[in-house]
């Protein structure tokens, strides 16, 4: 214990040694793709500035758009008339629907060394990007249970055959070099709390029918008490190394029944049902972990009405979930609606999206690379951009990217599963790319505060397909209305927001705009707050 949280302090004062203190603006790239990605290095990396509420009677518009611009901000006073011939878009403030849980990623194997790829000062300022104030402000992120396919090698915390007793538990090099270190520095960094939940892909091989980390074996019957005492150790490990959780996915992918190449384990929902009330649910309350988040799916929406009507009509074992879990994955396969009705079915239980990447030739959202990584891609962006408005307007409380940062490849993955990420890593050059993923990301990420609701919004006249709107109300007073523009011209838009309020913007051609819109009692709130300021400095009034 102690040598392990003394290579843990020696990792964490690396991150913290000086780097640069002001922001600076994006350093564009172009990569060949339809739009560019901004260069950070150890000396230089745009930062969106610290964001606080507009005095009352006034709106800031934050764009993003292909064309280059990034975080792009200005404050302007309220209209009382909506502008003539504008596309108009309607926000019912007064019926807000879920709270909001958050936005981030996860720390990965795969992740978090690319990280440590970097010098000390660069390693700070990709962390500084997604978790400190004048950053995007991740708030919940995905921390895997022992070795994923973005990991180096396959690998559980404890490979002694028969260890039923699990004698020789023991984190992860991976857990004790990299993810700890660098989720402490991030917590240290964020001035929101950072709240973590964790995922497993699979048991040790010998607890599954087939011998293997992967393929499609499935959990020993005779293993599944042992295998909840495995959850709760590393519950507790990770505590003892200053990193408590706030919830638990039971399993990743379980339904997926192809023999995959990577980390996984097939449980029928039946079989689910059963661990969670006879196993894993009192395993954890004699732990003293029931206050985790506990939640059942994390897997495709189409398969969630299944793993629900199983698992959330036993009393038994819906007494011990808090939520379902979905992946993006196979969303253009079914509508959205379905999370609707799963919502009416059963209003006790949150949706929160949990994983999102771009894989390669995935048809979802018609992205058409074919590579890994494609450095600049506009229209990756666009696909994540999509993806959070519909599902947060089907109740989805949040929206998980997969991995944090990965290298030029879109690893390292030892399946060869490679895959996107907003931020891409070349450790050659010490430098890293914010795609404009990353951007769309924080257009949610940095407004949507924890304790935000959403309330419905609209597009009314003249309708356009290509426009597409959320919006939300902050726990401070503001609302926050995010538009995305999927056409190829730029639109006019009036936003009516409460009777004789709005904002008229210019949405331009493939673009996002985050517009926060005081509300009507907050001057009082905004004058004793920071400005938000691209250059990620204080200003008081």
């Amino acid at each position: 214990m102690v040598a392990r949280t003394l290579t843990a302090l020696c990792f964490l004062l690396l991150f913290m040694l000086p780097g640069p203190l002001h922001a600076q603006e994006c350093r564009p790239r172009s990569f060949g793709s339809d739009s560019v990605v901004c260069v950070c290095d150890a000396h230089h990396c745009d930062l969106p500035g610290r964001l606080t509420l507009p005095d009352s009677g006034h709106f800031t518009i934050v764009t993003s758009s292909r064309d280059g611009l990034r975080f792009s901000t200005e404050t302007r006073k309220l209209d009382h008339n909506p502008a003539e011939g504008r596309v108009k878009v309607v926000v019912e403030t007064g019926t807000p629907r879920q709270a909001m849980l958050g936005f981030g990623a996860a720390f990965t194997d795969a992740a978090t060394i690319n990280v440590a790829a970097l010098t000390p000062p660069a390693q700070d300022l990709l962390l500084r990007s997604y978790f400190a104030p004048e950053g995007v402000e991740y708030d919940l992120c995905r921390v895997p249970i022992a070795g994923t396919d973005f990991s180096v090698r396959p690998y559980s915390y404890n490979d002694v055959e028969n260890d039923v007793l699990l004698e020789h538990f023991t984190l992860a090099q991976e857990d004790k070099l990299y993810k700890v270190p660098q989720i402490l520095r991030a917590q240290q960094l964020a001035q929101r709390p950072l709240r973590l939940f964790a995922s497993p892909w699979a048991p040790p091989a010998w607890m599954k029918t087939n011998g293997k980390l992967n393929g499609n074996g499935e959990l020993l019957p005779e293993m599944r008490q042992p295998w909840s005492n495995y959850l709760v150790k590393f519950v507790k490990e990770y505590e003892a190394a200053g990193v408590t959780l706030w919830g638990l996915t039971t399993q990743n992918h379980p339904a997926d029944t192809a023999v995959n190449n990577w980390n996984c384990c097939f449980w029928s929902s039946e079989d689910m049902r059963d661990w969670i009330k006879d196993s894993l649910g009192p395993t954890l309350k004699a732990a003293g972990l029931s206050e985790l988040k506990i939640m059942v799916g994390d897997e495709v929406r189409i398969q969630l009405p299944e793993i629900s009507k199983t698992i959330l009509t036993d009393p038994e074992a819906a007494q011990y979930v808090d939520g379902l879990a979905v992946h993006w994955y196979s969303d253009n396969n079914c509508s959205p609606d379905l999370l609707d009705q799963i919502q009416q079915l059963y209003p006790d239980k949150f949706i929160l999206y949990t994983e999102s990447c771009i894989v390669p030739g995935m048809k979802l959202w018609n992205d058409p690379g074919l590579e890994a990584v494609v450095l600049g891609s506009w229209s990756r962006a666009d696909s994540y951009a999509t993806s959070i408005i519909e599902s947060v307007n089907h109740h989805s409380t949040g929206w998980i990217d997969w991995n944090l940062a990965l290298d030029m490849n879109g690893g390292p993955n030892w399946a060869g599963n490679q895959v996107d990420s907003p931020i891409i890593v070349n450790a050659e050059e010490d430098e890293f790319y914010k795609q404009p993923m990353f951007y769309v990301m924080g257009h949610f990420s940095k407004f949507v505060a924890p304790g935000s609701r959403l309330v419905p919004s609209w597009v009314v006249e003249p309708y356009s397909h290509n426009i597409h709107t959320a919006a939300f109300i902050h726990p401070e007073g503001p609302t926050v209305v995010v538009l995305l523009n999927r056409g190829e011209e730029a639109r006019e838009v009036s936003v009516e927001v409460g009777y004789g309020r709005y904002t008229n913007v210019h949405l331009p051609a493939k673009a996002i705009q985050t517009l926060v819109i005081a509300g009507e009692d907050q001057s009082a709130k905004s004058h004793a707050k920071t400005k938000y300021t691209p250059e990620g400095q204080h200003q008081h009034d």
